[in-house]
């Protein structure tokens, strides 16, 4: 039976909602809608962008060296939504598997859980992460036969630490190197391994570029750690936030938004980014704000209303790096565009 265009919006607008707004909406509404809607909501979408916005930084460097090339863009963003996409999936499985993901943790309450919500079954969680390990491999060894050694040695590295972080019984994330392990993965590895692999060659100017970025993903990790303090403690999961204490972790997340502004002056500086780049700036009111929230302790309670409790630090974060990665964007782009019109002059 052939959708209608009436139905084929409908789920096109459910598709788009996965990947929008904050985790939303509940298990039992997701339960109703289609296959590829509960997959996409179970992956939880909302936070690929920031992987999205790693290939795209890749691919405006890649852009600015004038060695882009369209379809190793392209195959970089898919790869790297797919691989963060398959971590997602994989850290549930696992989570689920190992006892953490119990009904009184955090990550039960904020979203959806795809097997402990039954929106997946454990069959279908895997089959989706199969589909997506197949698709991933097939681009990973494109690049491996283009690019040799430097595609294979950025994949593995990025790899081991994105199962490391979770799907290990010793894992980064519970001896307080996972926060650290984000940085690594969405800034160096992701930025710089995705410039290398779109030009042909390694570029130290895109691992400096690369690390507000990663900061700013970091922080996201940070601020939800923070915001689990108390479960992952009970559950002797040793995140940064649990070794150092509350305090200290805000007062290190507040020094993080602070760095990728510093960070990105003195590169505006050092003339490897231009002052386009500074159009960042237009995200410090959303940094104010995360900044403010940080320096307060968390509320007993969701005030009414609220989406996503129990996150609190975890959103401001994130709402402040989309804005913040859409923006360094832009100033990249415009730094490209400038560069064409002087070349062209």
């Amino acid at each position: 039976m052939t959708s209608s265009p009436a139905s084929i919006r409908v789920k096109f607008s459910h598709w788009l909602g996965a990947f929008t707004g904050f985790y939303r909406p509940s298990a039992s509404e997701i339960r109703q809608l289609d296959t590829v809607s509960k997959f996409l909501y179970a992956a939880r979408s909302v936070i690929l962008v920031i992987s999205a916005q790693a290939a795209i930084i890749a691919g405006l460097l890649a852009a600015q060296a004038g060695a882009f090339h369209w379809l190793h863009f392209i195959l970089v963003f898919i790869g790297f939504v797919t691989a963060h996409m398959i971590s997602n999936l994989s850290n549930d499985y696992f989570g689920y598997k190992y006892g953490h993901d119990t009904p009184d943790s955090p990550r039960m309450r904020y979203t959806v859980h795809p097997l402990n919500s039954g929106v997946l079954s454990p069959r279908t969680l895997l089959l989706g992460i199969v589909i997506t390990a197949v698709l991933g491999l097939s681009i990973l060894t494109f690049f491996i036969l283009e690019r040799g050694w430097l595609a294979a040695g950025f994949a593995s590295a990025g790899i081991v630490l994105l199962f490391w972080y979770d799907a290990v019984p010793v894992s980064l994330k519970s001896i307080g190197l996972g926060e650290l392990a984000v940085f690594i993965v969405w800034g160096p590895l992701m930025v710089g391994g995705g410039y290398a692999v779109i030009s042909g060659h390694f570029a130290s100017d895109a691992i400096y570029i690369a690390t507000p970025y990663g900061l700013g993903v970091m922080s996201i990790l940070l601020g939800k750690h923070i915001d689990q303090r108390e479960f992952d403690t009970s559950k002797a999961i040793h995140t940064l936030p649990v070794l150092l204490g509350e305090h200290a972790a805000r007062v290190i997340n507040i020094l993080v938004i602070l760095m990728m502004y510093i960070i990105i002056a003195v590169l505006i500086i050092l003339q490897l980014l231009t002052p386009f780049a500074a159009v960042t700036l237009i995200a410090l009111p959303r940094a104010s704000h995360a900044l403010h929230t940080l320096s307060r302790a968390r509320p007993t309670q969701a005030p009414e209303g609220y989406v996503g409790w129990p996150l609190w630090y975890h959103r401001v974060c994130l709402q402040h790096n989309r804005a913040f990665g859409w923006l360094y964007i832009l100033g990249l782009t415009l730094g490209v565009l400038w560069s064409t019109v002087v070349a062209h002059a």
